[in-house]
């Protein structure tokens, strides 16, 4: 496409050193794009643009650069991002390839920023941690421990630590007290891997609780590694919160404030920024449980619990040098939250008494929506019909992970992006159908095929709530080349071990990265200082 502004290296670079306002995506699908990327670059795939990008980048005004492997899907982004209204969108010239040819630093996997943060606050204030053997022998010794699994119970529930208790990131400072109230109870935490156990470990460490504090080294990955049996599918919670530790968490959360320099506005101050959300990107995240969320909260907050919003900032702050405001009931979780992300070079402040206006909702929050996008539609009867008459192409626009799980019978594979090759390299029938998880991509992808294209109505989840059962495996049915999804050392069907190993000394190595990177912004603040790094 002709005509569309451009950016080079040099000029991005000296662009991410300075502090306005940028947003950086990049538009490959995620496991291509966790090869290679720019350290502050979001995934955006293309695929998903329409559904995300208003959440992501809200100030359509906002500097935007695109950026790709250089197969052009960044131009086609360009051309999308201005028919939804964004201003000033420019594309690196050359995509990421160009950047490392200009001697710039290239990084792997997912949600680096924040795991590279992880690494960088372990590597100057020095977090204790002890190894896997270690914590069993103190456990097979009866020593006074809990451990606290700092992750959200989905995960929890995949594998944990025999006897751990699922406290997510933000919920740690806000429930020790009823999970360890003896102060001679040595708090051990944890997560899959390094990140969330540094981070959570340090928080505790930072909010000067009485008990003495350690993470667990490699996390349920190094547990693992070391021989030893993983739980599954348990959701044991730390007991209901108790009045005495309330008065102790919020203690806890004023020597954070006054040691992070973490800023508390008004409702008022809310309100004002919101105004000129036109002009100055703002993003407000509740960062209570989802629980919480579920049964009150502002219409036009976004959940995140507060350690998952540290642990992939990334996902949900796709624009540098944004203002981010926090919400939650007691300012504990907030000030917590925000403590990390300033630290983390965002400028980040917790809205005092902001649920306890009268005008709150219940329910589950904004969902994305297809837009004006209005397909023609099938029901899952009608559907099947087609299916067993031989007439319907059935094509998926679920992640090849989720389509292994469970998809349509017959259905095949498809990445959006890719959508009109893949579909002219199949079997035709008289009428293509696609489906997505809810239906919403594959309503916005049926304008990408020609010919008598149908959407589920619904998506597969209507499918399975019509009574219909779906099949899994059937790797055939997925292009042999797709890379659409970053896989977790857990999530392979093979060499797990060798890939745990190789992604903890991944880890371990970010932070000689991003000495040699130079544009990240991190840096823990020093006792009294008051202000950001």
């Amino acid at each position: 496409m002709s005509g569309i502004p451009t950016i080079t290296p040099e000029e991005l670079h000296a662009r991410l050193l300075g502090a306005d306002e940028l947003a950086l995506l990049d538009l490959r699908e995620q496991g291509a794009f966790g090869e290679r990327h720019l350290l502050y670059a979001s995934c955006l795939p293309l695929s998903r643009l329409e559904l995300r990008v208003g959440r992501l980048v809200p100030r359509r005004s906002v500097p935007v650069v695109l950026c790709d492997g250089g197969e052009g899907l960044a131009e086609r982004g360009a051309g999308k991002l201005a028919a939804l209204g964004y201003t000033d969108v420019r594309v690196l010239a050359g995509g990421v390839p160009a950047w490392e040819a200009a001697g710039y630093t290239v990084f792997t996997g997912i949600n680096v920023p924040s795991k590279a943060f992880g690494e960088f606050i372990e590597h100057e204030c020095d977090t204790p941690s002890v190894s896997a053997g270690e914590l069993k022998a103190m456990m097979d010794r009866g020593e006074r421990l809990v451990v606290l699994d700092s992750r959200p119970m989905d995960e929890f529930q995949v594998m944990s630590i025999p006897g751990g208790v699922c406290c997510p990131g933000a919920e740690l400072v806000h429930r020790v007290g009823d999970a360890a109230p003896d102060p001679g109870t040595l708090v051990v935490v944890n997560c899959a891997g390094r990140t969330r156990s540094i981070i959570g470990a340090q928080s505790l460490i930072n909010a000067g609780i009485p008990n003495r504090v350690t993470a667990l080294r490699n996390g349920t990955m190094g547990w693992h590694l070391a021989g030893y049996e993983l739980a599954r599918g348990r959701a044991d919670r730390p007991p209901p919160r108790g009045a005495a530790w309330g008065e102790g968490s919020a203690r806890a959360a004023e020597r954070l404030a006054g040691r992070f320099g973490v800023e508390y506005v008004e409702a008022g101050v809310l309100a004002a920024w919101r105004a000129e959300a036109d002009r100055r990107s703002l993003y407000v995240f509740d960062v209570r449980s989802p629980e919480e969320y579920r049964e009150g909260h502002l219409a036009d907050t976004v959940h995140v619990a507060g350690g998952q919003l540290v642990q992939t900032t990334d996902e949900h702050v796709g624009t540098l040098g944004a203002r981010i405001a926090l919400v939650d009931d007691d300012g504990v979780r907030a000030t917590l939250t925000a403590s990390w992300l300033r630290q983390m070079g965002w400028e980040a402040s917790v809205v005092r008494g902001a649920l306890e206006a009268e005008n709150l909702v219940s329910g589950p929050g904004p969902a994305a929506t297809a837009g004006d996008a209005a397909p023609a539609l099938v029901t899952p009867r009608e559907l099947e019909g087609l299916i067993e008459a031989e007439r319907a192409l059935v094509l998926d626009l679920a992640d090849s992970r989720t389509f292994r799980r469970g998809h349509l019978p017959g259905a095949w594979h498809a990445v959006r992006a890719d959508l009109p090759e893949r579909a002219a390299a199949l079997p035709a029938r008289p009428v293509t159908v696609l489906t997505s998880p809810d239906g919403m991509l594959a309503a916005l992808a049926a304008e990408d095929v020609e010919g008598d294209v149908r959407v589920l109505d619904g998506g597969t989840a209507a499918w399975t709530a019509a009574g219909r059962g779906l099949v899994s495996g059937e790797a055939d049915r997925i292009a042999a080349n797709v890379n659409d999804v970053w896989l977790r050392p857990y999530d392979r069907g093979a060499g797990v071990e060798d890939a745990m190993r190789e992604y903890l000394a991944w880890e371990t190595d970010l932070v000689a990265q991003l000495a040699r990177d130079g544009t990240a912004r991190f840096g823990p603040f020093r006792e009294g200082s008051g202000r950001a790094p």
